[in-house]
């Protein structure tokens, strides 16, 4: 799986996702910040990776717009706010299980993240 993190993650998660081994880029070093949520989610999209961002509810509400349109996603990963924004760790072993789950991605599904027991 390809991943793509939303501007609202740090950095810091993109860099230890790579260092699990992952694919990964964010935002911050493709020129996306300040883009909308279907910008994000399109670019996303048109790079073959799976979106994943902390805001919840607005790429609910943004799903169900493009349900109703039938256009297509990369896929969302959607962190809840049981990850608190400075669990860079925790946040990128999560996303690492994830990515192990669903190799081949996940195009045109959502994902909510779950928290690891302590």
């Amino acid at each position: 799986m390809k991943l793509y993190l939303d501007e609202d993650l740090s950095p810091r998660v993109v860099m230890l996702l790579r260092e699990r081994g992952l694919d990964a880029t964010g935002a911050h070093e493709v020129g996306q910040v300040g883009r909308s949520d279907l910008e994000q989610l399109r670019y996303g999209g048109r790079e073959g990776r799976c979106l994943v961002t902390r805001n919840v509810a607005d790429f609910l509400e943004l799903v169900r717009q493009l349900i109703n349109r039938q256009e297509s996603h990369g896929g969302i990963i959607l962190i809840p706010a049981s990850f608190r924004g400075d669990e860079f760790a925790i946040l990128a072993d999560a996303i690492a299980g994830c990515a192990a789950a669903y190799p081949e991605g996940l195009a045109d599904q959502i994902l909510f993240l779950k928290r690891p027991a302590p």
